[in-house]
């Protein structure tokens, strides 16, 4: 059964993002017209990568899967893929928690520095908090502050069994361009990264830092259309030591309003420019990946 579901799942990476484009037309041809848009937007969820302001009404409660797809290493064959599950609810106004648990899928074949695995495995759980400070209806701008605790015992890059402990910090911001028809969003971020691996003994500590603008414009009622730009630069320890190498993402996102109660949101990058510490290169194939994927479908219940 194991291996059943672990060939499914490699098929499905390796499709290319002009299939998920093409999935994203014949979406748009097909979702329900009468779906009607409310006034203004919720950015919880319209974005790939990024995160909005906006963390629903006091009593929501939702359930959310979200696969993430890295590719593309320095040589040889890099899969990755991420498989997280999410139950969020708002207990608070303007306070939104979330639970999950991730299984991982690597299939990697001749990448330097990284051994040779193909393997299925259930990865670790995370705790997301966040909290609005400011809405951008009664404020010049949407500020919401999030912390995301995760622990592992598979490390997401490599497969590499270990312990791996790490949190996500993000400040986000966001504002309407076009009342109910355009808007954008800006998160600033920090990730410090704590791993000691089980079969040499090793630990490492590394941190990253980034920032990320997005934005967003309705093309029916119940479909956005935009595109996600993000920069990251890491270093050796979580105190931003020894840089090690930086990179800028960029590619488009498409959000869909499938009902009443679910959504989608498909979102791929690119790795645009990049430079690994002490090279002259045009990428980081080293740190960060040439492309990364995301698919995340969600409903209220």
């Amino acid at each position: 059964m194991a291996d059943a579901v672990e060939a499914v799942v490699v098929f499905a990476m390796r499709l290319g993002a002009h299939t998920i484009w093409t999935a994203i037309a014949f979406g748009v041809a097909l979702a329900p017209a009468c779906v009607s848009a409310e006034e203004g937007f919720d950015t919880e969820h319209i974005f790939g990568f990024m995160i909005g302001t906006d963390v629903g009404n006091p009593g929501e409660r939702e359930f959310q899967t979200q696969t993430t797809g890295s590719f593309g290493k320095g040589g040889g064959t890099y899969r990755a893929l991420q498989q997280e599950v999410e139950i969020e609810v708002v207990p608070l106004p303007n306070f939104r928690v979330e639970v999950g648990g991730t299984a991982t899928l690597h299939d990697i074949t001749g990448v330097p520095d990284i051994d040779d695995r193909r393997q299925f495995n259930f990865q670790g759980a995370s705790l997301d908090l966040r909290y609005r400070l400011l809405d951008r209806e009664r404020a010049p701008f949407g500020l919401t502050v999030a912390a995301e605790l995760h622990g592992d015992r598979i490390d997401e890059t490599s497969g590499a069994k270990g312990r791996m402990y790490g949190s996500e910090f993000t400040l986000a911001f966001d504002r309407e361009l076009i009342p109910n028809y355009a808007i954008a969003a800006l998160n600033l971020i920090y990730q410090p990264e704590w791993a000691r691996f089980e079969v040499a003994g090793v630990s490492e500590k590394s941190s990253t830092i980034g920032a990320a603008f997005g934005a967003m414009v309705r093309v029916r009622p119940n479909f956005l259309l935009g595109g996600e730009m993000r920069y990251f630069r890491q270093y050796e320890g979580i105190g931003l030591g020894e840089f090690s190498g930086q990179a800028l993402f960029v590619g488009p996102t498409a959000y869909f309003q499938l009902s009443e109660k679910s959504r989608l949101t498909l979102s791929w990058s690119m790795q645009a420019w990049g430079r690994p510490a002490g090279s002259g290169g045009n990428l980081d194939l080293v740190n960060f990946e040439r492309h990364q994927a995301r698919l995340v479908f969600g409903v209220n219940f």
